[in-house]
């Protein structure tokens, strides 16, 4: 008896869809926590202005990510997000002609 296994459209996916939120999570949280510690080292003499630019780079890695993730789900984190969006208009209307 053969299995009959179902091919879900990639859109609806949902399961890629945290695979690759939680990838992009972790990538970003890394990467700009380093960056965040970097930068302290780099900048500041003081342990506690250290470690608060090491939580700043994480905090700016996690909300990038989160922010994406939203978008990503179809799920805007603000409405103000959807200002900036460019339309999906493929359709090119043709120049009227001047009548004079």
């Amino acid at each position: 008896m053969a299995e009959n296994k179902e091919i879900v459209p990639q859109k609806y996916d949902v399961n890629a869809k945290w695979d690759a939120c939680l990838d992009l999570t972790v990538r970003r949280f890394v990467y700009s926590s380093l960056g965040g510690a970097f930068a302290g080292l780099l900048f500041f003499r003081s342990p506690v202005t250290r470690w608060a630019s090491l939580a700043f780079g994480a905090g700016l890695g996690i909300g990038s990510a989160y922010a994406d993730c939203g978008r990503a789900f179809d799920a805007p984190s603000s409405s103000s997000s959807a200002a900036f969006s460019a339309p999906n208009t493929t359709e090119v209307s043709e120049p009227q002609a001047v009548h004079e």
